[in-house]
């Protein structure tokens, strides 16, 4: 019961870090459920990571997993909702606000501030990520040849993700 109590509240926690997308919760989130909670290691974490971005839907659906490590299929039915409701509460409320708000002057500076701040929050969840899986001239080469081809196409990212599989078995086995 402690541990489903803390899950909870580590993930409604990290539920309001997500501005600019589940990435910007992500050093937190090692932080807490690696280092602070011993949950899981920085490569099961990031295991459960790559799986959610490669399953549909939101990929910070990540968290169930995480859940349901520690804690069976209540914990990720826990975490699902300790993370997604806080949020989802939040911008409804927050939404209503910002209508009201439409004619104050520094709405359009707070508006540019955030912006500012989600992506410095999302270069973190970069960087954190960045430590675990950048291992050595393979992982970096794959990660740079990736990161080329979608700045320079509008590429689906569905095959480079399937040739990354492919490499990462001739590579790391």
């Amino acid at each position: 019961m402690k541990q489903m109590v803390a899950l909870v509240g580590v993930f409604a926690y990290l539920s309001l870090l997500t501005i600019g997308g589940g990435m910007a919760a992500f050093p937190e989130m090692k932080t807490l459920t690696v280092g602070v909670f011993h949950w899981l290691t920085k490569d099961q974490l990031v295991h459960l990571y790559s799986i959610g971005q490669m399953a549909p839907g939101p990929n910070m659906m990540m968290i169930a997993g995480i859940g349901e490590w520690v804690a069976g299929p209540v914990g990720a039915i826990a975490v699902t909702l300790a993370f997604f409701l806080p949020t989802g509460l939040l911008t409804l409320w927050v939404g209503r606000v910002w209508e009201h708000l439409a004619g104050w002057p520094w709405r359009a500076s707070i508006q540019r501030a955030l912006g500012v701040v989600s992506i410095g929050l999302l270069l973190g969840g970069v960087v954190s990520i960045s430590k675990v899986v950048l291992t050595g001239w393979h992982s970096a080469a794959i990660a740079a040849v990736v990161f080329a081809i979608l700045m320079a196409t509008d590429m689906n990212p569905l095959p480079l993700m399937a040739a990354s599989a492919v490499a990462g078995i001739l590579f790391f086995r």
